[in-house]
């Protein structure tokens, strides 16, 4: 298998935003966004627990799966509060470096 290209998550972040700003008819994203908050947290809830039940189990492909549902919806959280994967990468540097230092 071909290794693919994490800058793919930065593609969909924009993405993202794009449906964020320009709603399409019949956009899952947008539809998300005019929901509101409350939900697309709750959809990150439900993909988290999806994660975590599907990683007791053998199954590599499942556990990617849901792991890209948890990622997609983690992204909409981020940019339904201003936020980027960016910011993650930031703080996650600010700790490595905190306690590598």
């Amino acid at each position: 298998m071909t290794e693919p290209n994490i800058d793919f998550l930065v593609r969909l972040e924009q993405v993202i935003e794009q449906r964020r700003t320009d709603p399409g008819a019949g956009s899952y994203t947008a539809s998300l966004f005019a929901a509101g908050p409350s939900r697309i947290a709750q959809k990150v809830g439900e993909e988290a627990v999806e994660l975590a039940l599907a990683s007791v189990g053998p199954d590599r492909a499942r556990i990617a799966s849901e792991a890209a549902d948890l990622v997609y919806h983690l992204i909409v959280l981020l940019r339904q509060h201003g936020l980027r994967l960016a910011d993650v990468a930031h703080e996650l540097e600010q700790r490595h470096a905190t306690r590598t230092s």
